[in-house]
């Protein structure tokens, strides 16, 4: 590994626990937080700052959807809990699945089922295997897994884990991604809390192995830190905690009570609030057992995205509707707000084009001073950002993932147009392939991903040149007087995001430059430090 942060990445990690002095310092930023942004709402909403009405709308509901989002994220962290962990009683019977694809490195799984071969616990590893090469058959065997071919079925990884759970009879079921890398304690943390026998899913938070690798692999890593550290700590102390698609340990008595595995583009998700409409408890338990992979270049990190955003409308448009009614009212805005994360393409794309309305036809949505926008807006920055910086003492991992994160900002603004096309894609409900993401980096020519950037790189220095050309060649100096203000205004917000698109062009850059790797090749599996007291079992 290149980087000395990241020499660290094959020990246990866990988060610190919650004191109340803690929760109370943090209630405090949050008050003051909310206190800044109701400020905010008093000032926004003044007669006299309503321009054109319908585009005022438009912004004010734009501008307040994310106001919204914000409060809900500190109400969310206010919750905050990390459970005790409770030692795993013995003789449980339990069973990892994880499935291949056509495509996928078979070195990768050697690599994977070997570690699943060290894991502590009593269990019976399964290969859900559709690849039809021979040669799976014989890593798995080669490790001691269950080699089950299951070709052709529909609903992709779910589809096979669902036949699996038909074919198996084991009471408790990991779901591995065959690209993380277990630690040989996982299922000792994570199966004494079943001994509640509420509980249906016990899910743990994912690490990452090749950050390192590229500018898109370290934004994609930085854009899950938080999320895997106080955001699911908090979801947990509501009981709202969410499945992923990798990592989390079932019942199997919920999952059939569920239906089985949810099948879509974001079937983990989908797995999670039907059990939970079930009446079933969840359990987040912030702890680094394993890891995986992110995506390395631009566009294979997009392809995920689209299929996320894809998957998520369709959770928002299918399941909550039907299951509304079964959920409890932190679960209702848990599963509402994350259904409506990808919205945020949309909502850029206005940003986007609200100062390029002004350039080129006049109109305003808000007759608004800029410096007192500015003025109103600062509390709300400087208390999201505190808040931020100061929920990172949970991180899973610190040492690595605390920081400002801006890569993970750079990459999300990024994908504006790729959210935008999930969202357009579900209101037409149109179908994509369930494709799973890259384990290694895709090397080609510049994404398409990345041409609507590109065009508003064009858009903006073109703007730009007509409106330097206007006030240094055409306007009056008291036009020059009168628009001084707005004008600048309005080009600084246009700058914005024209830097975070220039910064993410060098990530398309740099794509069409990395050198393929396996990453897994270089774990060493006998390094890997799993706490200081060693698990034995009969």
């Amino acid at each position: 590994m290149t980087d000395r942060r990241f020499q660290h990445l094959w020990s246990y990690q866990k988060a610190k626990k919650v004191t109340r002095r803690e929760k109370f310092l943090l209630a405090v930023l949050v008050i003051a937080g909310i206190a800044s942004i109701l400020r905010m709402g008093e000032w926004w909403f003044r007669p006299e700052h309503v321009g054109n009405v319908a585009l005022f709308l438009v912004l004010s509901l734009v501008f307040w959807y994310g106001m919204t989002r914000l409060v809900i994220i500190w109400v969310n962290y206010l919750k905050i809990g990390n459970p005790e962990k409770i030692e795993a009683p013995q003789n449980l019977k339990v069973a990892i699945f994880t499935t291949s694809s056509p495509g996928e490195p078979l070195s990768m799984f050697e690599k994977t089922l070997e570690a699943c071969s060290k894991i502590t616990y009593p269990h019976t590893t399964y290969l859900l295997d559709d690849t039809q090469d021979p040669e799976f058959r014989k890593v798995a065997e080669k490790y001691g897994a269950v080699w089950l071919e299951l070709v052709g079925l529909p609903g992709a990884k779910a589809g096979k884990i669902n036949a699996a759970l038909s074919k198996t009879t084991e009471d408790f079921i990991l779901v591995l991604d065959p690209d993380h890398i277990p630690f040989p304690n996982f299922l000792d943390e994570v199966l004494g809390f079943f001994n509640d026998p509420e509980v249906g899913y016990v899910q743990v938070s994912q690490g990452y192995y090749n950050q390192y690798r590229s500018f898109t692999a370290l934004a994609a890593a930085e854009q899950t830190y938080t999320f895997y550290g106080p955001t699911q700590m908090g979801m947990h102390g509501y009981n709202c905690a969410v499945a992923i698609g990798a990592n989390c340990t079932f019942r199997r008595k919920a999952l059939e009570s569920a239906g089985g595995h949810g099948v879509g583009l974001a079937e983990d998700l989908v797995t999670a609030i039907q059990i939970h409409a079930q009446g079933w408890k969840s359990i987040y338990h912030p702890v680094i057992v394993a890891r995986g992979l992110v995506p390395e270049d631009f566009g294979s990190f997009c392809k995920q995205q689209l299929k996320w955003a894809r998957g998520v409308h369709e959770v928002l448009f299918d399941e909550v509707p039907k299951l509304f009614k079964k959920l409890s009212f932190w679960q209702k805005l848990s599963y509402l707000t994350i259904g409506t994360y990808y919205l945020e393409g949309f909502t850029t794309l206005i940003y986007l084009l609200i100062p390029f309305l002004y350039f080129w036809t006049g109109i305003l949505p808000a007759q608004m001073s800029f410096l007192e926008f500015v003025t109103h807006g600062f509390p709300i920055v400087f208390f999201s950002t505190s808040i931020y910086l100061y929920v990172q003492r949970w991180l899973c991992d610190p040492k690595t993932e605390r920081g400002i994160h801006w890569r993970g900002m750079i990459m999300k603004f990024a994908c504006w147009p790729v959210f935008f096309l999930g969202f357009v894609l579900s209101l037409l409900n149109k179908k994509i392939p369930y494709i799973p993401t890259a384990k290694q980096a895709v090397i080609g020519g510049i994404s398409p991903f990345a041409k609507p950037l590109l065009v508003q790189l064009v858009i903006f220095l073109l703007t730009f040149g007509t409106v330097m050309y206007q006030r240094i060649w055409v306007l009056s100096e008291v036009e020059l007087l009168s628009t001084a203000e707005i004008t600048y205004g309005m080009l600084f917000f246009a700058l914005i995001p024209f830097m975070m698109a220039v910064c993410s062009m060098y990530a398309v850059w740099e794509s069409g430059r990395l050198e393929v790797a396996s990453p897994w090749e270089q774990v060493n599996l006998n390094q890997i430090k799993h706490g200081k007291k060693e698990v034995n079992h009969p």
